[in-house]
């Protein structure tokens, strides 16, 4: 058994849709993927994605990203909360897994969360020009703590009831020194929205051996304080400088 990563495969992207469409459904049969977020904000496009990649893989794990819960403003009623629980049950439907799994002594565990400012307080520039401010729609009273915790309050794993080894995927940051120190002031400014320190207490809490995150774009394989951190997105069409294109193997038995 190898277990793959990748995210924000945004396959609403035509170019991203035909990689996603080329997947070989032989060469990964006996394999595990990890989905860390962002397959598209159309519920059509996200369907179809965990249609194709369980076609592809013998088990796939998904934690949604911001993309995926962006909601149209076209009258209706339902918030984003509401598509985070319409795409788990889509997920489940399709065989994906958005629970923890427990592969011989292996144990993949989810993450959920959202960024609570915790890597710094957002710019007028920001807030006037991230997307999830507009395109998210959530309940009444809910601010980015309520947000936060919200989906924070799912993270229940027992870690006594885990395997030898211990995977976790979110797709937010746990942490900010993952951004390498090289990144543009445009991209520093967007610290604020890229993840969360509650995130990495879990990671602590359950002894992760290997944590996957996404949403950054920055492809990454570090190790900081005995965990082995991956970023795999596979990003825009765009950013082929900094994405490989390609799912990463992050373990084999």
């Amino acid at each position: 058994m190898r277990i793959f990563a990748i995210s924000d495969i945004h396959v609403d992207y035509a170019q991203n849709a035909e990689w996603c469409s080329s997947i070989s459904e032989q060469e990964y049969k006996s394999d595990v993927l990890l989905l860390a977020g962002d397959i598209s904000s159309e519920l059509a496009d996200v369907q179809w994605c965990f249609s194709r990649l369980t076609k592809c893989f013998h088990r796939v794990l998904f934690v949604p990203g911001n993309h995926d819960l962006w909601q149209k403003k076209d009258g209706s009623s339902r918030t984003s909360i509401d598509k985070f629980r319409l795409i788990s049950n889509m997920a489940n439907d399709h065989g994906v897994a958005t629970e923890p799994l427990h592969l011989d002594h292996v144990s993949l565990v989810p993450l959920l969360g959202w960024y609570d400012y915790s890597f710094g307080r957002p710019t007028p520039e920001l807030q006037a020009a991230w997307m999830d401010y507009y395109a998210c729609s959530w309940p009444d009273g809910f601010q980015i703590g309520e947000i936060a915790r919200y989906f924070d309050s799912k993270n229940t794993i027992d870690p006594l009831s885990l395997g030898e080894f211990r995977i976790s995927i979110s797709h937010f940051l746990p942490r900010i020194d993952l951004i390498p120190d090289y990144v543009s002031p445009s991209t520093r400014m967007l610290f604020p929205v890229f993840g969360s320190n509650a995130i990495e207490g879990h990671i602590r809490r359950l002894h992760s051996n290997i944590h996957v995150y996404g949403h950054s774009h920055l492809n990454r394989s570090v190790v900081l304080d005995g965990v082995h951190y991956i970023n795999n997105a596979y990003g825009y069409p765009s950013e082929t400088h900094i994405t490989q294109k390609k799912f990463v193997c992050i373990y084999q038995n």
